[in-house]
């Protein structure tokens, strides 16, 4: 039986599981997620957002659903994945499911850090005012995950607080008896003048197939800050698709950054919405593959109000017969006078098979705007490494300081040192030298 099929045909099943512990709106959301992906199906390249990207080989695959909790993971196995040198809240799910054991949550007068079960359970009020109001359930992705997810990450920072500790969320899987598909589900919200930090992961332990399915949701109110980072660095065993819907009030500014090193499939979907003028967004990129991965970044800045700044830094270096795409969008709204919009896509080529697809788009309606837009495509600039091989620089690390350099502004609005750290010595491992590259 397809995969389509198997999602489709298990839908019932899966609701009755539920033993009936939802809300009808919720119900109501989910029936209507699983009737558009049945509509739609899994999207393939004749669909113009994914025409670089296909899903063929990942949904293939014969997949196993149910979530189950495992009691082989241990908190080194965790750890490991963590940022290091730091406290921190965290939030651990194996295998799908919730691991208590391994999280470190609070729930305080000014914020919670929690898992969407107990969200729902414990502040079905606020949970139901936010959640599936910014996701696109019309989207077939989005409409498989409405449609199945139950666990996840819930994170409420009320009005002027702040969250004094780095949050990382960690999703791992483990099991190596059978390949899983996940279907994981966040909900954020930070209200006026709150602040946060997020760091989220999703890490396989075994060399069984893993397709994971995320859906991220961020309300970031009246001069709220915030600033969600990302790092995949996977097992070339496992595939992810990953939607970030972020809403932004006035004075308000919010960062995501990805660093993606490696999985058979990466797909990055990144919609930003500008609610309240006087705004601002970055989204920076750096992407360092080799093997046969792929990585597809896609944004969507929607500038529907005047005022507003939105900054794309999108840098990818490509070895061996890896492949990227970049597909960017801005749209400038007729009444968003005063825009600023920046997007640029910079990539080198390592090998003769490697590849990447870039297309920067900028769509205005409004006349009084200062928006910009670019790519490149290169290899290393021969001269500078003839020159620093001239001063006694070994080719090897001649080539690795090159690239670092390319790569290294995509690390500027790192505000935490631990991290930036380890994304440094991430970068250096990748470009296989042993430098003090900070």
């Amino acid at each position: 039986m397809k995969l389509q099929d198997k999602l489709i045909n298990s839908f019932e099943k899966f609701g009755q599981s539920l033993n009936g512990c939802e809300t009808d709106s919720l119900r109501t959301m989910r029936t209507k997620g699983i009737e558009v992906f049945k509509n739609l199906g899994f999207p393939t390249t004749k669909d113009e957002e994914w025409k670089y990207t296909s899903l063929n080989k990942s949904i293939k695959r014969d997949y196993d659903f149910g979530a189950e909790f495992s009691l082989d993971i241990t908190s080194e196995d965790v750890d490991r994945f963590l940022c290091a040198g730091i406290d921190s809240y965290k939030l651990v799910f194996v295998n799908g499911v919730f691991n208590d054991s391994l999280s470190n949550t609070t729930q305080q007068d000014k914020f919670f850090v929690s898992n969407l079960k107990e969200a729902f359970e414990g502040n079905s009020e606020l949970f139901n005012q936010y959640y599936g109001t910014l996701a696109d359930v019309e989207l077939s992705m989005v409409g498989l995950n409405t449609a199945y997810a139950q666990e996840g990450a819930f994170i409420y920072v009320k009005a002027g607080a702040v969250v004094d500790k780095l949050i990382q969320i960690l999703y791992i899987n483990s099991d190596s008896s059978r390949s899983m598909m996940n279907q994981t589900r966040n909900l954020i919200v930070v209200e006026d003048r709150a602040e946060v930090q997020i760091l989220e992961r999703h890490q396989s332990l075994s060399d069984e197939y893993v397709f994971s399915n995320s859906v991220t949701e961020i309300n970031v109110g009246n001069e709220a800050n915030l600033k969600h980072y990302k790092i995949q660095n996977d097992q070339d065993t496992a595939s992810l698709v990953d939607s970030t819907f972020v809403k932004q009030g006035a004075k308000s500014s919010a960062l995501v950054d990805t660093f993606a090193f490696s999985g058979e499939l990466t797909r990055n979907n990144l919609h930003f919405e500008f609610a309240g003028e006087h705004a601002e967004a970055h989204m920076d990129a750096i992407t360092f593959l080799k093997g046969s991965s792929l990585v597809d970044h896609h944004t969507f800045v929607d500038h529907a109000v005047p005022n507003c700044q939105s900054f794309q830094l999108y840098k990818g270096i490509y070895d061996e017969k890896s492949k990227g795409v970049f597909n960017g969008k801005v749209m400038v709204r007729k009444d968003a006078q005063k825009t600023n919009a920046y997007q640029q896509n910079n990539n080198l080529l390592l090998s003769d098979f490697a590849s990447i697809d870039t297309k920067p788009q900028l769509e205005i309606f409004a006349d009084d705007v200062a928006c910009s837009h670019g790519c490149t495509i290169g290899q290393l600039d021969e001269e500078a490494l003839f020159y620093m091989q001239s001063r006694g620089i070994p080719v090897k690390e001649a080539k690795a300081f090159l690239m670092f350099a390319f790569a290294g502004d995509t690390l500027k609005n790192i505000g935490i040192p631990q991290l930036k750290e380890q994304l440094v010595n991430l970068v250096a491992r990748e470009l296989k030298v042993d430098l003090e590259l900070n």
